[in-house]
């Protein structure tokens, strides 16, 4: 990659990073920019996906006493979100090149849907727990363990393992919705889980590209996880004093043009 690009993947990764932290899909805007350089769809994936587990590395930082107080209760989750993040990345090894063409565009597609209607999501979601207050702290654990949301999380995570673009939005909604929480209350759960989700699906990517040699860039990891650590821990405040529509908004127009170029490439 060029110095001009390698810039550019720095400052989306620090956009990306501090936007991942406040509300999720920050991946929408590191992504786009790797299939525009041309990459494969397979290797801008995983490129993408180690770069920004240093994202929410930043944010798990950012919210590290709030994650503290919740661990307990949601360590049970927690596995669950890492086994079936496992699973999607693995899917994402074994789908062939040609699939890849066509499932990659879909699924920005998709992550653009869960962008736009995210407010929506989480009314769309049967809600449990309803009436409940933040402060009851009994009810919200076993709301965390509740079968609808462990099986609700785990499909989330594949798909998150998979693709990793937007899985925040999915988190917040489905953790709002069946724990009764607010979606800000909840939030420091959902960086949880998306480190969770990141670091695993990192792993395998790492493993399959020392023992099976798939492809990954690493000028661009490197580019991407320097900007996305510094946004996770910092760009967060800022973000979250910025109107939702900008944010929305930009994540929007990004992932339309990249989306514009990979069919009419």
């Amino acid at each position: 990659m060029d110095p001009q690009s390698l810039v550019v993947l720095l400052v989306m990764g620090a956009l990306a990073g501090a936007i991942n932290s406040a509300v999720g899909s920050g991946s929408l805007l590191t992504l786009p920019v790797l299939l525009a350089l041309g990459l494969d769809p397979g290797t801008a994936v995983r490129t993408n996906t180690m770069g920004m587990v240093f994202s929410t590395v930043g944010s798990f930082f950012g919210y590290r006493r709030e994650i503290s107080a919740e661990w307990r209760d949601v360590r049970p989750l927690a596995a669950i979100v890492v086994v079936t993040a496992t699973i999607g990345s693995c899917l994402l090894l074994i789908s062939p090149p040609g699939a890849l063409q066509v499932v990659v565009p879909v699924l920005i597609v998709v992550a653009l849907l869960l962008v736009v209607f995210q407010k929506r999501l989480a009314t769309w979601i049967p809600r449990r727990g309803t009436g409940q207050r933040d402060a009851d702290a009994g009810s919200s654990a076993a709301a965390y363990r509740s079968p609808g949301l462990m099986v609700s999380m785990g499909a989330a995570s594949m798909y998150g393992g998979y693709f990793t673009a937007a899985q925040g939005i999915l988190y917040l909604g489905l953790l709002g919705a069946f724990t009764g929480r607010s979606m800000k209350s909840v939030n420091a759960v959902k960086n949880l889980f998306s480190l969770l989700v990141n670091v695993m699906a990192a792993l395998v990517y790492l493993v399959a590209h020392f023992a099976f040699g798939a492809d990954v860039r690493w000028e661009g990891v490197i580019a991407i996880a320097l900007g996305a650590l510094l946004g996770g821990y910092f760009g967060s405040h800022l973000t979250k004093r910025l109107p939702e529509w900008v944010l929305r908004g930009t994540i929007v127009v990004i992932a339309l043009l990249a989306l514009v170029r990979q069919i009419l490439g």
